[in-house]
């Protein structure tokens, strides 16, 4: 997914062309840019299977042509300035397992110079769990999207009716739908974030819309935890973080 990305989609492209694993269907949705983007992405058109260039909703809109285009096993979505870890990631997940409904892994936070910040379990309060079910889910966003592969069979669209915290949502489905989910245990992705690193950090573009997407989020997981459960989360949630803030610095 890009737009307007002629600074970040040349890495984001190099990370996914130079894979060793070969047996990629390399999808590239822009949403009409206006500066160079375009012109970058014809210099790899021999390696990139679709591209379409046309103006979307937002993010989630985009992503959802990219499903929709989608012929192959998976679906992993990079948006422009991410990269996939190194050149055999994706070879060393489907060497070892080729069962699994979703594959997860930690992400590696850098800034736009490309210097590495740390994973973001490290520089989150939203830990990766080991084992990750939809009901790890119910405090927040555990996993980048960056670093979740889904089957295609189990995968569903965004729904367009959250317009910042769709990403949740659709993890969630993803989750629910599952039989079986593997841990990596390795890093995945590198996200590109340009954004202030702190005790709350939530990642993509939510973070600029915060009270929006606190309403779509409290509203999502009521629909999937129950209103209690989601009240009792949101108390939790609210208390460590209380906790956090007046504990006295060592």
């Amino acid at each position: 997914m890009v737009y307007n990305g002629e600074n970040e989609i040349e890495k984001t492209i190099q990370s996914i062309v130079n894979q060793s694993y070969r047996k990629i269907e390399y999808i590239i949705v822009d949403g009409a840019s206006k500066d160079k983007t375009m012109e970058i992405v014809k210099r790899y058109e021999t390696q990139i299977d679709k591209c379409i260039s046309e103006s979307d909703k937002n993010l989630y809109d985009a992503m959802n042509k990219g499903i929709t285009l989608a012929t192959g096993d998976y679906i992993w979505f990079m948006n422009s300035g991410d990269e996939i870890w190194n050149y055999k990631t994706v070879e060393k997940i489907f060497s070892r397992n080729v069962t699994a409904d979703v594959f997860y892994g930690e992400t590696m936070l850098v800034d736009e110079t490309g210097k590495e910040l740390g994973t973001r379990s490290n520089l989150s309060t939203h830990k990766l769990p080991k084992a990750l079910t939809w009901k790890k889910m119910n405090k927040g966003m555990v996993v980048q999207h960056q670093s979740f592969i889904v089957r295609r069979a189990i995968v569903e669209q965004y729904d367009m009716q959250y317009r910042w915290a769709a990403d949740i949502d659709w993890v969630i489905r993803c989750l629910k739908a599952a039989k079986e989910v593997h841990n990596v245990e390795n890093i995945l992705s590198r996200f590109l974030t340009n954004r202030v690193l702190g005790k709350f950090y939530s990642g993509g573009s939510s973070t600029k819309y915060l009270y929006t997407s606190l309403r779509e989020r409290f509203v999502i997981f009521t629909r999937h935890y129950g209103l209690i459960s989601n009240i009792f989360s949101h108390i939790s949630i609210c208390f460590n973080a209380l906790l956090t803030a007046i504990r006295p610095s060592k």
